[in-house]
This record gives C-alpha cells, sequence and structure tokens, in this order.
C-alpha cells in the first residue's frame, strides 16, 4: 500500500483551474521532490493534499484512507503536516513555545518533551535559541523554526513548500543540511523546492510540474543525467 496515492486530481481558484488531472504515489519513507516553473501548480498541490484548497475532481488516499473530504485539521490528525512557504512563526513568542505549538493534538501533546529532543536532535541551533523571542532570528532560524514546528506535529508524512526560498546562499547551505538530516533520518517526505539540480542530489523521486499537469517523473541521479529537462523547463 502506498503512503499516499492520488489520482486525476483537479484544483483551481475560481474560475482558474491550476491542476489537471494529476496522478501520484509516494512510499513510505521516500524523499520525494516538486519541480517546475513558478506558478504552475506545486504549492496547490500541497495545499489540495492539507485541505487548504478542496480538489474538484479526483482522489486522495492517505495510508489506504479517503482523504479528499477532510477538514485541514482532520488531515493533520490523520498524519500530513504541512510546512508551508515562509515561516509564518509566532513572532513575539519564543522559539520553545512556537514549537511547541506544533504539539497542540493530543497525541503529539502527550508526547511533546520526547519530540522537542527529536527537534532539538535534528536541528541542534534550536536549543540554543530556545528562549529567544522569533522575531529577533535570522531568515534561516525562522525557518528551521517552521520545519521544526511541523516535526513537533508528528505525522508520518511531511510537505515542506520551498524551504530555502528567499534566503541568501550562505543560509540556504544551512538549509539543506536540515534537508539532508531529514533524508537521512528516513522519514517521509515531500518537498516542493526551486532549486531543481541541487534538491535532485537528495531526492528518491522527482515530479516535474508545468502548467498543472506532471511532464516527468524520475530519479534524481536520472534528472541531472538528462540537463535538456532543466534547460526546457526550468531554463537552466
Amino acid at each position: 500500500m502506498s503512503l499516499l496515492e492520488l489520482r486525476g486530481i483537479q484544483a483551481g481558484y475560481g474560475a482558474q483551474m491550476v491542476l489537471r488531472g494529476l496522478s501520484l504515489d509516494m512510499a513510505q519513507g521516500e524523499f520525494a521532490a516538486l519541480i517546475g516553473p513558478n506558478g504552475h501548480g506545486k504549492t496547490t498541490l500541497l495545499r489540495s493534499i492539507s485541505g487548504l484548497v478542496r480538489a474538484r475532481a479526483g482522489q486522495m488516499r492517505y495510508m489506504g484512507q479517503d482523504i479528499g473530504a477532510m477538514r485541514p485539521d482532520q488531515i493533520v490528525a490523520a498524519g500530513i503536516i504541512h510546512v508551508p512557504q515562509g515561516d509564518l512563526l509566532f513572532p513575539e513568542m519564543t522559539v520553545l513555545d512556537n514549537l511547541r505549538m506544533g504539539a497542540y493534538l493530543p497525541a503529539a501533546a502527550a508526547e511533546e518533551a520526547a519530540r522537542l529532543e527529536e527537534v532539538y536532535a535534528l536541528l541542534p541551533k534550536l536549543r540554543d535559541r530556545r528562549l529567544q523571542i522569533a522575531s529577533t532570528l535570522s531568515g534561516g532560524e525562522r525557518r528551521m523554526v517552521g520545519i521544526g514546528r511541523g516535526l513537533m506535529a508528528g505525522g508520518g508524512l511531511l510537505m515542506l513548500d520551498e524551504p530555502s526560498l528567499g534566503l541568501a546562499p550562505i543560509v540556504i547551505d544551512q538549509i539543506y543540511a536540515v534537508i539532508a538530516r531529514l533524508r537521512e533520518s528516513g522519514r517521509s517526505v515531500l518537498v516542493v523546492e526551486e532549486n531543481a539540480s541541487r534538491i535532485a542530489e537528495y531526492a528518491d523521486r522527482l515530479h516535474l510540474l508545468d502548467n498543472g499537469t506532471f511532464v516527468w517523473s524520475g530519479g534524481g541521479a536520472e534528472f541531472l543525467a538528462q540537463p535538456e529537462i532543466l534547460a526546457t523547463y526550468l531554463g537552466g
């Protein structure tokens, strides 16, 4: 059984159709990446999976359970955690309190202390910053808190929307160090990333979106061996 199964997903905003019949399978423990030009459906796909955008057609199943009609809070409770673009932190709260906000569900709250230790092991800088006010952090540190807050919720699938977006090159290196540790941890991750060639070094599988449909899927090494894909769809 696949961890995540999408079949014929159509979704959009108002009269604008963005996703045009997408199908996707993810296995347990897979690190998958969505790549493609800006504005062609990557974020909308994550928002559809998490219930923030209601799919107009198609089926979505997570661990065999139909999630297509679920509310966003029910999807989180089922085990899908969505870390959106930017950090969206509570700026006047400490790092620790921001992290604890991720463990708001009863099951997560019962394991809060253990999950904090897991987050600190993965993101050791957050232990040092735990009493610092979030608004005083650097951009990269805020992004790490956002990822850590998502991890506090537990769940079986972590979705990250452009974790390196808008950061300085040296900070992007720090975020990719986090991505590498997530990859090594064996977690199931679905990430949207603008740097296709770099995320290909970590992804088990990449899915290239163009105009709301998948035009190519394959392994990271396969992608890097076909520079014409990068040139045609991503301007590389």
